[in-house]
């Protein structure tokens, strides 16, 4: 079973991130340094909406009719989720092959698990022909290990934020350093709009190494359209397409980023040179985008079916005060019923940061100690937070079947929409328990 490697693993090599290149670097040479040999690679790294936008990436990709390898992390239910190869998941036998060779060629010598992991996504990408390679880092990225690549055709920069202070720094500016790292010289930058502070280290490095910067709300931009679709505007062309298929006003922001690399890549001139996408393509891109736990509503299973007719359920991963204020905003359109939350988080997160924009918002709270987290806040400890930051009914659950039941039994004046919400963590057991 994949899980019984996996957790084979994970005893060899401990969850201690000690930031450096040297391990992985060490191992690839002895795989035969497959990530000099991967397809065309997009670069992703940021703080927030770097998954969304890879998975907007792909989508376009895929309509285009590109065969696009894709490596993510975390994975919410299935450790398989991380490494697509072409457009398909590993199945759990030739995921075991493959992690179990990279454990023996690595015998043994200290790594860690996502180095190890990086490593077999690209061996697995080396195997199979693509069009496409879109990278996302794990975190930071000067020394993330999927900062390998010497030389990918385009890198992108999401919203950068405060996260992962302990192992980027305390301050911003060091943080953005950190993800200026996977911008390579003479390689287009695909950036965000960004911070003051933030975009001021980005552009000191874009020109310190010669990297043009393509900006949101200089050089591209999409909106939002009284007709209910969307308006792309880049530096040489337009296109009228669909609203994002994923919920949340933010998700414009991560389309139009991943629209702008989708426009750099088609305008690549030198070898290798990427496939036109069609706009029927990206229209089509933008209405089947998928990626769960990122403002989802759920429609079936077992958690949903507890609830009384009318009632919804949305599941949210964010983490980080960033992503709660995105929440935040969009609950200001949730006006038609209450809104109710069921919260956890781990206890490394800044769990008053991440409250602090959303805890007034809900009618109800209640909180749960994440399942077999062993840094998971306690559901007493998030409560209390809770109140802190005007939550006025907070209340600590054994359960997440608990939580959603003390919730429908302190209403009972119509329907109410609960979003679970905290930790991505939190979302896959989530997605687990709902089938």
């Amino acid at each position: 079973m994949v899980d019984a490697v996996l957790d084979r693993l994970t005893r060899l090599h401990p969850k201690v991130i000690d930031l450096s290149l040297d391990r992985v670097l060490t191992l690839l040479d002895k795989l035969g340094h497959p990530q000099l040999r991967l397809p065309p690679v997009v670069h992703v790294a940021g703080t927030n909406g770097k998954g969304s936008t890879v998975a907007f990436l792909r989508a376009f990709a895929e309509a285009a009719g590109l065969r696009a390898h894709v490596y993510t992390s975390p994975h919410l239910v299935r450790f398989n989720e991380r490494i697509r190869v072409a457009g398909q998941l590993l199945d759990d036998g030739a995921l075991i092959a493959l992690l179990e060779e990279i454990e023996a060629v690595n015998d043994g010598a200290p790594i860690t698990f996502f180095e190890i992991t990086t490593a077999a996504a690209f061996l697995a990408f080396t195997r199979t022909p693509a069009d496409l390679t879109i990278l996302e880092t794990g975190l930071g990225g000067r020394l993330d290990a999927t900062n390998v690549v010497e030389r990918p055709v385009l890198t992108v920069l999401t919203p950068i934020a405060m996260d992962h202070e302990q192992f980027l720094g305390g301050r911003i500016e060091s943080i953005a350093a950190e993800k200026a790292g996977i911008m390579k010289r003479g390689v287009p930058c695909v950036i965000a709009d960004q911070g003051r502070k933030v975009i001021k280290v980005l552009e000191a490095r874009s020109l310190e190494i010669g990297v043009p910067l393509i900006r949101e709300g200089k050089d591209f931009f999409l909106r939002a359209t009284p007709d209910g679709g969307s308006h792309y505007k880049g530096t040489s062309v337009e296109w009228t397409l669909p609203a994002p298929g994923l919920a949340g006003a933010f998700q414009l922001r991560n389309a139009g980023v991943a629209l702008a690399a989708i426009e750099r890549l088609s305008r690549t001139e030198k070898p290798p040179v990427i496939p036109e996408f069609p706009p029927a393509a990206l229209a089509l891109g933008m209405k089947s985008v998928q990626w769960p736990a990122r403002l989802q509503r759920l429609t079936k299973g077992p958690l949903v079916e507890r609830l009384p007719a009318g009632w919804e359920l949305w599941l949210d991963g964010g983490h980080n005060p960033h992503a709660a204020e995105a929440i935040a905003r969009h609950a200001r359109s949730w006006r038609d019923m209450p809104l109710m939350g069921l919260f956890g988080m781990l206890s490394t997160k800044d769990v008053d940061g991440y409250l602090e924009p959303l805890a007034p918002r809900f009618h109800s709270l209640r909180t749960v100690t994440i399942p077999g987290e062993a840094s998971s806040l306690s559901a007493e400890d998030a409560a209390a937070a809770a109140t802190r930051h005007f939550c006025m009914d907070a209340a600590p659950a054994a359960s997440v079947e608990a939580a959603l039941d003390t919730l429908i039994a302190s209403h009972s004046q119509g329907p109410a929409r609960v979003l679970i919400c905290g930790s991505l963590y939190l979302a896959g057991k989530v997605l687990e328990q709902n089938g």
